[in-house]
């Protein structure tokens, strides 16, 4: 069992003191749910929090759907685990479904590990009143997370994350035996299995962005996949026979789950060619021009392609969204010939993100729109424009996270594997190489080269006196005015709503409280963010030059941007003052 506190499963009638009187602090929900490492204790994940968890969500939703015992909530969950303390996400799941069959709620719990993309396309394909993933997707092995979906299939914001929060605070005690029997999910006439289901649904609305079977079919290249010891192996596989490829090749080590994630030093496949070596040790001998990389729960791609020259191009998030928007949009294009159409189209990225969708639609005539930082901001805007008739082509965040279309609104690793599969093959089929077609686009709409990371901060405190720092710059309440020698024309704070742009200096972007984040705007064109993390101890930073088509003097704009990223980092966060570690690479 996950915790000491399972030992109540024994004594059903807990004593309400336990939980109440020394006022523990609890997790909250960030920008992707609860997250934190598996342990004993509230402010980690394990049986006990699951099952809070899941009985304050079952509070709220129960208030809200007059109709949650026949919608029901869909349940599934990764291949994380710890074999020490027998906490495993399966186990979770489990545990969570228990709690809403101890209620009388159907539960469509996923039999085995699914990508996290699966349950949200479930809640839209079932009509569930929510949904449930037990994942932390690339964190480190000692994480674990409960993801929460709206009956809209995007994750939870507000007032909902709040609202479950008080519920949950409300209901710490476990209301019997049963929430702590996982065996409730084979005995109960209220559980079903939506795998089969849902996994046939999915890859057959996937065929609608498939736009070149025949080239596919017949496709020379040849393709290496690792799912970094997670859930993607056999569904990216299923991905690729539904484009009519054959199946990439995996990489052996990484192909089957491994809680341990033992072959990498960290199972993030953004770090870049670093945790990519098997990847591309095997993509050498097999003579195979692309890698693609799923993290653990599939819901993130990164991607390399062999050189030219020599050696690998790992693609940034934002190169991949600069190839994979211009893609959408050509298809798009091709088969909407009027342009009148463009009208109803919008491309979506979080406000960290490369702007190069908004120099797409300046030239292009179609919708661009920014969002605060995380998918659920982009879910949720997917929805609402959903509803006034408009479609979403493509939507992404700089941290490899990718959205083709609208099938369901989370970033979608497997769709994603596939589609650019499908690009690669088209692009060949024209001479041109991934990066070739990208160098194009950025002669086209302008240069925008970026550099995005972060430093660890274990210390909170040291957080917030960073930031207020900045805030207090030169005097109180006076932001920098100057970032490497160049001037700041325009400051955007996301934390306070402060925005000196807008003509009510109130920030258009909602305000967000419970995370920091500024941007800065200088003269020469540069737009720099920094920010905290809503699921790791980083404060990470990014830095782009945004350049006007046709100033292709790259080399010039890169030092331009190191000057400026270099000055961000030492005069604004001042790592060695305050203790901050830098990213290892």
């Amino acid at each position: 069992m996950c915790s000491v506190y399972a030992v109540a499963a024994k004594k059903p009638k807990l004593n309400s003191v336990l939980f109440c009187a020394a006022e523990p602090i609890r997790m909250s929900f960030g920008t992707a749910g609860l997250r934190a490492p598996m342990g004993a204790g509230f402010n980690r994940i394990n049986d006990l929090t699951v099952i809070q968890s899941t009985q304050g969500l079952f509070s709220y939703l129960s208030r809200y759907f007059a109709d949650l015992s026949s919608r029901g909530v869909v349940v599934g969950f990764d291949t994380r685990g710890q074999e020490e303390s027998g906490c495993s996400s399966q186990r979770l799941a489990k545990l969570t479904a228990a709690v809403m069959l101890s209620r009388d709620v159907p539960v469509h719990l996923f039999s085995t590990f699914v990508p996290t993309p699966y349950v949200p396309y479930a809640v839209k394909k079932l009509g569930a009143a929510a949904g449930v993933m037990i994942t932390a997707s690339h964190n480190p092995k000692e994480d674990n997370g409960y993801k929460v979906y709206w009956c809209n299939s995007a994750q939870i914001g507000s007032p909902h994350d709040k609202e479950i929060l008080l519920n949950i605070e409300e209901q710490l005690e476990p209301w019997s035996a049963s929430c702590w029997d996982e065996r409730l999910v084979e005995s109960s006439s209220l559980r079903t299995n939506p795998l089969t289901q849902i996994n046939s649904c999915y890859m057959e609305e996937l065929a609608s962005l498939c736009f070149h079977r025949d080239l596919n079919s017949s496709c020379p290249l040849r393709f290496v996949h690792s799912s970094f010891h997670g859930v993607g192996h056999v569904f990216v596989q299923q991905a690729f026979k539904t484009f009519g490829f054959a199946p990439p090749i995996p990489v052996p080590e990484q192909k089957d789950p491994d809680p341990n994630f033992s072959s990498v030093r960290c199972p993030n496949p953004e770090e870049g060619e670093s945790v990519l070596r098997l990847s591309l040790l095997l993509a050498e001998k097999e003579n195979a021009t692309v890698v693609l990389a799923t993290d653990p729960d599939a819901d993130r791609l990164a991607v390399a392609e062999k050189s030219d020259r020599c050696g690998w191009k790992v693609f940034t998030g934002n190169e991949l969204a600069a190839l994979l928007g211009w893609w959408m949009f050509f298809n798009w294009k091709e088969n909407h010939p009027d342009p009148a159409d463009t009208e109803g189209v919008y491309m979506l990225a979080t406000t960290v993100s490369s702007k190069i969708l908004q120099a797409f639609a300046r030239m292009e005539g179609f919708h661009f729109e920014e969002t605060l930082p995380g998918f659920k901001w982009i879910g949720n805007r997917i929805h609402e424009l959903s509803k006034t008739g408009h479609s979403v082509i493509f939507a992404f965040e700089e941290s490899i996270g990718f959205l083709c279309g609208s099938m369901v609104p989370e970033k979608d690793g497997v769709s994603s594997a596939a589609v650019v599969a499908e690009m690669a093959a088209y692009l060949h089929n024209k001479n041109l190489s991934l990066n070739q077609q990208l160098h194009n686009i950025y002669r086209t709409y302008g240069y925008h080269v970026a550099e995005t990371s972060y430093v660890i901060c274990n210390d909170p405190p040291t957080i917030q006196k960073i930031f207020n720092r900045i805030r207090n710059f030169d005097g109180e309440r006076s932001y920098p005015k100057m970032c490497g020698g160049v001037r700041i024309i325009h400051v955007r704070d996301a934390t306070t709503g402060y925005d000196s742009s807008q003509p009510d200096l109130r920030s258009v972007l909602p305000v967000s409280r419970s995370s920091q984040m500024i941007t800065f705007t200088l003269q020469n064109g540069v737009v720099a963010t920094l920010r905290t993390s809503g699921t790791e101890p980083k404060i990470k930073y990014y830095t782009e030059f945004c350049a006007a088509p046709g100033k292709s003097d790259v080399s010039s704009l890169e030092e331009e941007l190191r000057k400026i990223t270099t000055a961000l980092l030492d005069d604004f966060l001042e790592p060695e003052r305050n203790n901050l570690i830098r990213r290892c690479v």
